[in-house]
């Protein structure tokens, strides 16, 4: 049952999502169904009379069960639909499908950067990289210093300098995971390629000591990496001078590096959606995800990621796993997310968030079914530890918190040089040194904060155009921000707070 008020997404649903409000009494279709009370935009509403302790069903998938019994055109939200725990079948790879790579020489191309590592930039930035948060304001001073000389107006062809600095990097054990977090996320955007040169700045007796990076990790092989500390420079001052010389260098190098036509299989695709709404996960988000498809077709990777925001739409991904192993995989980051929550005193159902649930969202199992429809429908080819280096082509999986800022960072440190941010109440991310293209669920909002949005997918709930149509948008407009298309949040210089490793470790 459809109509332009309303849109039902499967033939199994027993809800259907409000297109606009709805006042109480409004016609919706045959047999006098009317809303029954006023219906927000995005929310839901039930179809049929269910009773208490029924399961709700959207996507075609359970998103929750009825608290109370609900009337048919009733309002179907919090006050009346609670989570449920239930198992997901699980059939790892069952739904794999044969790959469908296009050959190089009819692939889309992009104007990139290419590294003499190989890697492949989409920006041209120089970085001052803090190993702990106790050298940070000198990368601050440093950076507004070279700024205040007028540095940067020398060399036009470098996009900028870019200080990344945290509040980590000591007082913390060595010898855990949650330590290789942290240095995985420094490390991965200390060797990022959207950086022509980076300079490592420590103070000098931090537990994140960088020869041991350095050793951990492999030194890169050209000048593109210099380091030091504020103790060995003699102090803040003296390390400012130092950094001013070396800076000197390090853009007369960066400014020497040229765009050249390459492939799209070098882009890999930072997924994300913040600030979620009804509409995510039935235009923004499907369009990303037709927009993933082209990309993997086209040989490149692009990188799901926000665990907990998965929960319970899992099987979508580990039914077209590329391997058993690959599958379990992401059941096992799970299990850990699980247990994670519960030492905490949480649960994987806090995360819908008040915003989140305003724009009509209200499970952790109707977000997770949306999100995850920003994964497209090719094989899941790999899952991957926070800010461990993607390796594989295609569709992957990179675990996180589902907080954009530290998910983004962890995406971002395992390689990924373009990001696709989709959301339906607003964002106003950025990020540097990668660009963050933002897209809107829904034509409100997307005309309300227009200087922050970059694509607009309300077109698709207005029947404007099709989710495919808004796909091939989205994928012409990742091609266009790789080759040195600013995005909004470039033009408003967004994207010098926002390096933030996820921190699970005891701090001591």
């Amino acid at each position: 049952m459809s109509s332009p008020q309303i849109l039902t997404l499967t033939p199994s649903d027993n809800i259907a999502v409000a297109l606009r409000k709805l006042a109480a009494g409004a016609l919706l279709g045959p047999d006098n169904f009317v809303a029954g009370e006023e219906i927000p935009s995005g929310h839901k509403l039930a179809l049929a009379d269910i009773k208490a302790g029924e399961k709700i069903i959207k996507y075609g998938q359970v998103i929750g069960v009825a608290t109370q019994d609900i009337a048919r055109g009733a309002h179907v939200h919090v006050q009346n639909v609670a989570m449920t725990s239930f198992q997901r079948k699980q059939e790892f790879g069952e739904q794999a499908t044969p790959e469908n790579i296009l050959p190089v020489s009819e692939r889309a191309t992009f104007d990139g950067y290419r590294r003499a590592s190989g890697a492949v930039g989409t920006r041209n930035y120089v970085g001052i990289v803090t190993s702990v948060n106790c050298s940070a304001s000198a990368a601050k001073l440093l950076a507004k210093e070279a700024e205040r000389s007028g540095l940067l107006d020398s060399y036009p062809g470098v996009d900028g300098i870019v200080p990344i600095v945290h509040g980590a990097g000591c007082s913390i054990a060595t010898d855990d995971e949650s330590f290789r977090k942290l240095q995985r996320a420094i490390w991965g955007y200390a060797t990022h390629p959207n950086f022509a040169s980076v300079l490592m700045l420590g103070l000098g007796c931090e537990t994140n000591q960088i020869p041991l990076m350095l050793e951990a990790y492999g030194r890169p092989v050209d000048e593109s990496f210099q380091y030091y500390t504020l103790q060995s420079a003699g102090g803040t001052r003296k390390s400012i001078e130092k950094g001013l010389v070396w800076l000197e260098s390090a853009m007369q190098e960066a400014s020497k590096a040229k765009r050249e036509p390459l492939d799209a299989s070098h882009l890999s695709l930072a997924l994300q959606c913040g600030g979620s709404d009804g509409y995510s996960g039935i235009t923004a988000n499907p369009a990303l995800g037709h927009a993933v498809d082209l990309l993997v077709k086209n040989g490149g990777t692009a990188a799901l990621a926000e665990t907990p925001e998965i929960y319970g739409a899992e099987n979508l991904l580990t039914d077209r796993a590329a391997s058993p192993e690959v599958g379990r995989k992401l059941v096992d980051l799970l299990e850990w997310w699980e247990d994670y929550a519960a030492k905490h005193g949480s649960e994987m159902n806090n995360n819908p968030t008040p915003g989140n649930k305003l724009g009509g969202l209200t499970t952790i199992l109707e977000k997770s079914l949306g999100a995850v429809a920003k994964a497209g429908s090719t094989n899941l080819k790999g899952v991957y530890q926070y800010g461990e280096k993607i390796t594989a082509k295609g569709l992957v999986f990179v675990d996180s918190p589902g907080y954009d800022p530290v998910s983004i960072t962890g995406e971002v440190a395992s390689g990924c040089n373009m990001i696709c941010f989709t959301t339906g109440r607003g964002s106003c991310y950025g990020n540097k040194p990668v660009p963050s293209i933002k897209i809107a669920s829904n034509s409100i909002m997307y005309h309300h904060m227009q200087d922050d949005m970059d694509i607009n997918c309300g077109t698709i709930a207005e029947g404007a155009e099709t989710v495919a149509e808004a796909g091939e948008r989205i994928f012409e407009a990742i091609l266009k921000t790789a080759s040195g298309h600013r995005t909004k949040s470039e033009a408003l210089d967004v994207g010098d707070a926002e390096f933030a490793p996820w921190q699970t470790y005891a701090q001591m």
